[in-house]
């Protein structure tokens, strides 16, 4: 039985490096925002509007503890998902997490390019985002940390880095 829980920052690359890992390994592939948005027919902006962000967590907690109950799978977390309630310590519990550690300047880069498609930050200028994203990995990494192993995802930008970062994976983890 596998369990793979993907954390990290927002663009750290968990949903494109899960893909790529769950197709490798013919694993089921869960990103946690999707699932949360299919079970509530909403988007995450709209509960978020609607719940606020304690109502989201909440949900999100109880969405989190449903998919870390499945067998082999790959599940990538919201960026703020190990930061809330014992969320961490039960991803730890329950498989084996993992944090993709990115650079601040490669997250910029990122988070850039689908700024218009993120709420928290469509409307920061290039230095207020660059700022936003130093201060809140500064304020996570704490919970980031805690991942029973880390993973540098800073070469996800092409077919080829997706790859060889799949390989590097692997490797890495002993799969």
């Amino acid at each position: 039985m596998t369990r793979i829980f993907l954390i990290g920052y927002m663009g750290a690359g968990k949903t494109t490096l899960g893909n790529a890992l769950a197709k490798k390994l013919d694993l089921q592939f869960i990103d946690l925002d999707n699932y949360i948005e299919g079970r509530f027919h909403k988007t995450i902006s709209e509960i978020f509007a609607e719940k606020g962000e304690e109502g989201f967590r909440d949900i999100e907690r109880r969405m989190l503890h449903e998919t870390g109950e499945f067998e082999n799978v790959i599940i990538s977390t919201g960026g703020g998902t190990p930061c809330f309630f014992d969320n961490i310590e039960y991803m730890n519990s329950q498989g084996t997490t993992v944090f993709l550690d990115v650079p601040v300047e490669r997250l910029f880069i990122r988070l850039s390019i689908a700024r218009s498609k993120r709420p928290l930050i469509k409307d920061k200028s290039d230095n207020e985002l660059r700022a936003f994203i130093a201060e809140q990995l500064g304020k996570r990494v704490e919970f980031y940390s805690k991942a029973s192993h880390t993973f540098v995802a800073d070469r996800l930008e092409d077919k080829r880095q997706i790859e060889e970062s799949v390989e590097e994976f692997c490797r890495q983890m002993g799969i």
